[in-house]
């Protein structure tokens, strides 16, 4: 089976989000990026949510996030996408 063709699934969304968002997605895994929102209503909303989080946090100044808080929420990012 292509790479393509082949279903893409919810957690290989959540996954490669920032890789899509920040256009570094090959041309076949944008596609099946697409075809898997097309059909996932939760992804939809998943995508949508890191979008409003990026538009929310992109106004901050960074001396508004604590450096123990920003260590700590990359470190549990770290875990989360390694597990």
């Amino acid at each position: 089976m292509s790479p393509i063709a082949k279903q893409m699934s919810c957690a290989e969304v959540v996954a490669l989000v920032t890789d899509y968002l920040e256009g570094r997605l090959s041309w076949g895994e944008r596609r099946r990026f697409h075809r898997h929102l097309t059909g996932c209503d939760g992804c939809t909303a998943y995508l949508a949510q890191v979008k409003q989080v990026i538009r929310t946090l992109g106004h901050l100044p960074p001396e508004a996030i604590p450096q123990r808080a920003l260590d700590e929420l990359m470190a549990a990012f770290r875990d989360f996408h390694r597990g």
